[in-house]
């Protein structure tokens, strides 16, 4: 069993920063392949970017990328999510999620334990 707990949301104004972190529990955690999904209001749960289990390979969706930046640190079982350059339409709640099995997909069916999520707001 694997528990995530997402921090560090809240509201900013455009062009401004915010860092999410992602806690899990559990002693296999440099094991899983983390991702950060987001959702919007009416919208559905999109993919926003991923790292590997060694933090060696990342993966972000063409919204974010140069904007949004993801890092671990397997010592204290983190997973950051670094946003800059905020815009109002990333406004949305974010989630971080493990797959178990190591998988480097965008596809939301491929993790196996999710967040409970945390509120981004970018005002204009």
């Amino acid at each position: 069993q694997v528990q995530l707990v997402e921090s560090g949301g809240g509201l900013v104004q455009a062009g401004g920063s915010l860092r999410l972190s992602c806690a899990a529990s559990g002693r296999t955690f440099s094991s899983y392949t983390v991702g950060w999904f987001r959702q919007a209001p009416g919208k559905e749960r999109e993919f926003v970017g991923l790292i590997s289990q060694n933090g060696g390979y990342t993966n972000y969706a063409d919204s974010v990328k140069g904007r949004f930046a993801i890092s671990r640190d397997n010592a204290k079982s983190t997973v950051y999510l670094q946003m800059n350059s905020l815009k109002p339409e990333d406004t949305a709640v974010y989630y971080c999620a493990a797959s178990t099995a190591g998988s480097l997909s965008s596809n939301l069916g491929r993790y196996d334990y999710w967040g409970q999520g945390t509120q981004v707001t970018v005002s204009s």
